[in-house]
């Protein structure tokens, strides 16, 4: 799909924040754009929350940091590797899914995502670094209701994922809102869809 030159060629990353791995939309739009992506010569690493083993929950809190379970490293080192962060998930409750929230918990932590550094007389002020300063990031968002009517209602639904986890950690984040997605919306704006992630996947952005 459209031509690039080496230089262009970006590393991708695709999160599918579904906790079900098998037949949803959030799925097909993934493969679409990595689909697209490599077409247009881009390296692309996808990962499904539905198939990686760890567990969620911080049973102390921060107090405690919990070893990393072996899928949490391979995708914090991916996501080293990557120019360019795609995440999909569905929109429930005006949020993320309770298990994708947990991987954020588990894995976005001091010395990977950010940093803190006390400055200041006596080092009472703290500063932090963003460490992924240089990446971009894509995030889908699907939801079952008109996305405006979800913001007109209850706000900005996608602030936590856009500023809250990725520009706190220095990613550069655009955010698409899709839906209505349920009650069988038509094939002409499920098409509309399937030609905007291609179109991004071909361009990495």
């Amino acid at each position: 799909m459209g031509y690039f030159s080496d230089h262009s060629k970006k590393k991708i990353v695709i999160l599918l924040g579904h906790p079900d791995s098998g037949a949803t939309l959030s799925r097909e739009f993934a493969e679409i754009y990595r689909d697209a992506a490599k077409q247009s010569g881009h390296k692309v690493k996808m990962f499904k929350l539905g198939d990686m083993d760890f567990d969620p929950i911080l049973h102390k809190g921060y107090k405690k940091i919990q070893k990393l379970e072996p899928d949490l490293i391979k995708l914090q080192e991916a996501i080293n590797w990557c120019d360019h962060f795609v995440l999909l998930y569905p929109n429930w409750w005006s949020t993320m899914p309770a298990l994708l929230k947990g991987l954020f918990d588990r894995m976005w932590l001091p010395g990977f995502a950010f940093g803190f550094y006390k400055t200041g007389i006596r080092g009472h002020f703290h500063v932090w670094k963003r460490m992924m300063g240089k990446k971009s990031a894509r995030v889908f968002v699907l939801s079952g209701t008109q996305p405006f009517l979800i913001w007109l209602f209850f706000g900005d639904y996608t602030n936590e994922i856009k500023m809250g986890i990725l520009w706190f950690a220095g990613f550069k984040t655009k955010v698409s809102r899709m839906g209505p997605t349920d009650h069988n919306p038509p094939e002409w704006l499920i098409n509309s869809w399937r030609r905007k992630v291609a179109k991004l996947g071909s361009l990495a952005e």
